[in-house]
């Protein structure tokens, strides 16, 4: 047990290698964009519709699987362990890209969106006069189909379509260039 403890790096060491630093990557990557998500949120005020919130889902799978990722290359892991999380980083980070063409796509008219990106539904039992609920200035509907904030013309759906590919890039480039390398230790 003490001579495989003392085979692998010291925890102060380097996340400059190949696979390590490839899930740092991703993880720095989805972790801004989370960030630039709420920042849009709860600062500048842009509330989410619901496409919205199902494009986050993926980065709450990859910013701790990433940062796991990068740990276990760091710590010389098992190369199949290492790559089975590269694997899922890969297929996290298309289905990322995947909900955001298919937001931008509602966006710019190619196809219809759901349903519910119409607002919540009223609960005309919850008591009060019809008139009064559908005046609520506190209801707010947030829609899909509708771009909040464009920049250069490309929607945040867009912009979140970009930044997975580029995640997906990172992480298939660190699964497919997983070669053997000579131990030096």
């Amino acid at each position: 047990m003490h001579d495989t403890l003392a085979a692998r790096p010291a925890w102060n060491g380097s996340f400059r290698d190949g696979p390590a630093a490839a899930a740092l990557t991703v993880f720095v990557i989805a972790l801004a964009t989370l960030l630039g998500a709420w920042y849009f949120q709860y600062v500048l005020g842009y509330p989410p519709c619901p496409l919205c919130l199902e494009q986050r889902i993926p980065y709450y799978i990859v910013i701790p699987l990433s940062l796991v990722v990068a740990i276990a290359a760091r710590w010389r892991a098992p190369r199949a362990l290492v790559a089975a999380g590269f694997l899922i980083l890969l297929a996290a980070t298309l289905c990322g890209a995947a909900l955001g063409t298919y937001h931008a796509g509602v966006e710019w008219g190619f196809w219809p969106g759901p349903t519910d990106c119409s607002g919540p539904v009223i609960d005309f039992s919850s008591g009060g006069s019809m008139l009064s609920q559908l005046q609520n200035p506190t209801m707010h509907i947030v829609r899909c189909d509708k771009a909040a904030w464009r920049f250069l013309g490309i929607s945040l759906a867009g912009y979140n379509v970009l930044i997975s590919l580029a995640m997906a890039a990172v992480a298939g480039y660190a699964l497919l260039g997983r070669k053997a390398k000579p131990d030096t230790h």
